[in-house]
């Protein structure tokens, strides 16, 4: 079975943090406001509710779903 795996495109992101805002167990915002995935929850993504949300909500995409395998 494929696993669902959340990421943030560090070139694209803009630090709007729009994905720490809806998902805050998920993601967060480094020291210059860029976004960024929690330790141990890149893997957990598919299973979080609001995780398609932040995709959804990010400005520039840079928040994005993959399926290993």
């Amino acid at each position: 079975m494929s696993a669902v795996r959340v990421e943030v495109d560090q070139e694209r992101c803009v630090g709007a943090g729009m994905c720490a805002l809806t998902a805050p167990d998920v993601f967060t915002q480094d020291d210059d406001g860029f976004s960024e995935v929690l330790p141990g929850r890149a893997e957990a993504a598919g299973e979080h509710p609001l995780v398609k949300e932040a995709v959804r909500a990010c400005p520039v995409g840079a928040v994005s779903l993959r399926t290993d395998g």
